[in-house]
């Protein structure tokens, strides 16, 4: 019988803690590296690895990044799987052998390229997104695909939301990928399809902001949804007040206000949207804190009535 496959993971944080559990109650991991993240992940990944025997190793900086070829030498694993590792494995890193980087991509390639896809996908209201196992190369989210796993979004589905329910498919579908390896002879794969990449970058204010004269409501809700809760809520601009929606629902009803109008305040702030419909804001952060719809309205009062901003 063929020995178990040896692989090593290299991670990000928290979204990959389902994975490394399945993959090491199924004896495959052998030493677990992690990026840039933060101490208390870091400890507790150290102490598991510990308990376990596994290898481990912090890379805080690309400055770091000199020691890993060396690590890897000494570890020797069979297969080095990647999930949310934030920094580019150089060629020296690379070559330690073909076809044994293979990363864990949370949605499509070669569409969804860039380091934070699922905001991306929920902020284009995609009805499914996906889970892409692909060979490394010496570029972003590149490299021969193996496959891509379908996962359906969900209406409403939140950044967090979405991200749990793509950590715990994660942690199968990585299974999926080490028992391909441990008992076929051949891996199918094949070149990205070009004509199709798109590579996202980093999300700034421009992406996260609400402009209420050029976007429809559903437009504006799935943007707060995609912000939830890793901006803490969507930027926008109510009543000359920068503050930041957190949650917020579709409010099907006609109006005659200008986009971004207060136009009522009950249990919810209802603002008129470009498409002559509304959006019921919920919660929302401003600069005096998070709170509902009825406490902005006890704070500003004037704004219960209709008024144009």
């Amino acid at each position: 019988m063929e020995a178990q496959k040896r692989i090593m993971v290299l991670c990000g944080g928290k979204f990959a803690f389902n994975t490394l559990q399945l993959l090491a109650y199924e004896r495959f991991i052998c030493a677990i590296g992690i990026g840039k993240s933060n101490n208390t992940i870091i400890d507790a990944l150290e102490r598991e690895s510990e308990d376990n025997n596994f290898g481990f190793k912090s890379f805080p900086s690309k400055k770091s990044m000199e020691e890993m070829r060396s690590w890897i030498d000494t570890i020797k694993p069979d297969y080095i799987f990647c999930i949310s590792f934030p920094f580019l494995l150089p060629e020296s890193v690379l070559s330690y052998g073909n076809d044994k980087f293979i990363n864990f991509h949370p949605a499509p390639l070669p569409q969804y390229r860039g380091v934070m896809p699922i905001f991306e996908v929920l902020k284009n209201q995609e009805k499914e997104t996906a889970i892409c196992a692909h060979y490394m190369n010496e570029k972003f989210d590149q490299g021969n695909i193996i496959f891509n796993d379908p996962v359906r979004t969900q209406e409403n589905d939140t950044y967090g939301k979405l991200t749990v329910r793509l950590s715990a498919r994660m942690a199968q579908v990585a299974l999926n990928m080490a028992n391909m390896l441990q008992f076929a002879s051949n891996i199918p794969n094949h070149p990205q399809d070009e004509s199709l990449a798109y590579y996202y970058e980093k999300p700034e204010l421009t992406d996260t902001y609400i402009n209420w004269k050029r976007m429809y409501a559903t437009e504006i809700i799935a943007l707060i949804n995609a912000c939830n809760p890793w901006n803490s809520g969507a930027d926008a601009t109510l009543m000359d007040e920068q503050v930041k929606i957190i949650v917020a629902t579709l409010l099907d009803e006609p109006h005659q206000e200008k986009p971004g109008t207060i136009i009522s305040i009950n249990n919810t702030i209802n603002v008129a949207c470009e498409d002559n419909k509304q959006i019921a804001i919920e919660i929302l952060s401003t600069d005096e804190g998070i709170m509902t719809a009825n406490q902005y309205a006890l704070l500003k009062p004037l704004v219960a009535n209709p008024i144009s901003n």
